[in-house]
């Protein structure tokens, strides 16, 4: 049971990461609007693949809550019913949570795609959760932990359907984004503690107090960059998709704070590293966060000075969401050889 529990604890962390990883790409291609209703998209669990599918037909059997786009807006219909030669409006009631009403097959399949890994990914947890009852006499806090985790994708889902509802307001997105790296830090805890054999790590209290101030430096560089890409998102709306040239023209205070600010977590990671050679401490995974470092600083570089070549906006969240969930374990191995040199 509990070895189960430890793999299915990291499938559930892979499926949330795809999450991550689909919502880079939705905010990539611009697609968060692509389902204008949630949960379905248009109405549909299945969404439209033409735009025909979202215009009104005679002879047409309409399910209740089936969307359509009248007149440059969205209309829902009341109640089952099958349209006749002439539309008739007491049929149908506007959508009244947006004005948004467009059509773009790319997108919706897009936004789609990335809501079927959310229910992926908030089954997994449901599953987690069930099997953790196994732990309730030997581990509470697996148990109690796995449940907020269920509880975290429900409220997870939520700040979903209020991105939607908000038209992709940039708070409740980077808002979002910060849950999802607290969902991954509570189940990087949980596949910790559900190990049945840790490696034991040499112990140095500097550099566990380190790992933590590396691990908070992370954390704020990556709330910096949701600020820079909220002014990206926003200089997209002005001067369009393909003037990529423009979106970094002027950009805001955040941006220099967060390119400087990139130095120092570079430097601090450069010394931490060293300490972890030099003491020969073991923790391996810096080489992870090393290489990852490197991959964000030039995607971070080809963003700015080649104009935002393809993916490298995907790239540089995902390795940044990636880089957070390294360190957070590193920071969990350091305090767990913490407590085993205390026992000695």
């Amino acid at each position: 049971m509990f070895k189960k529990y430890h793999s299915i604890a990291k499938i559930t962390l892979v499926l949330v990461y795809l999450v991550i990883i689909a919502g880079a790409v939705v905010r990539m291609t611009g697609s968060g609007m692509g389902c204008p209703d949630w949960p379905k998209c248009f109405g549909h669990l299945i969404p439209p693949t033409e735009e025909s599918q979202l215009q009104w037909k005679p002879g047409q059997v309409y399910q209740k809550g089936q969307v359509i786009i009248l007149n440059e807006s969205l209309q829902v219909a009341k109640e089952e019913f099958a349209s006749s030669d002439k539309l008739n409006l007491d049929h149908w009631e506007p959508y009244t949570k947006h004005d948004y009403a467009q059509f773009n097959p790319w997108h919706t399949w897009i936004e789609f795609i990335n809501r079927l890994f959310g229910a992926l990914a908030g089954l997994a947890t449901l599953v987690l959760a069930i099997i953790s009852f196994g732990y309730w006499k030997k581990k509470k806090r697996v148990t109690l932990l796995s449940w907020l985790v269920v509880f975290g994708m429900g409220f997870q889902a939520w700040l979903g359907a209020t991105v939607v509802y908000s038209v992709l307001e940039p708070i409740r997105i980077t808002v979002h984004m910060v849950m999802a790296l607290l969902i991954v830090a509570m189940l990087l805890y949980l596949i910790f503690i559900s190990k049945d054999k840790r490696k034991n790590h040499g112990f140095d209290s500097k550099t566990m107090v380190l790992l933590s101030i590396v691990f908070v430096l992370t954390l704020i560089q990556i709330v910096l960059g949701t600020q820079v890409r909220q002014f990206v998102d926003e200089q997209v709306e002005l001067v369009g998709e393909s003037a990529k040239n423009l979106w970094l023209q002027k950009p805001l205070i955040a941006f220099y704070v967060h390119r400087s600010f990139s130095i120092l977590v570079v430097l601090f990671n450069l010394y931490l590293a060293y300490r972890i050679y030099n003491l020969n401490l073991g923790l391996t995974k810096i080489n992870w966060v090393l290489s990852i470092l490197l991959i964000e600083v030039i995607s971070g570089m080809a963003m700015f000075y080649w104009d935002f070549p393809f993916m490298s906006q995907t790239m540089h969240l995902v390795l940044a969401s990636l880089l957070f969930g390294i360190q957070f374990y590193l920071v969990l191995e350091s305090y767990n050889a913490d407590r085993s040199h205390k026992t000695l």
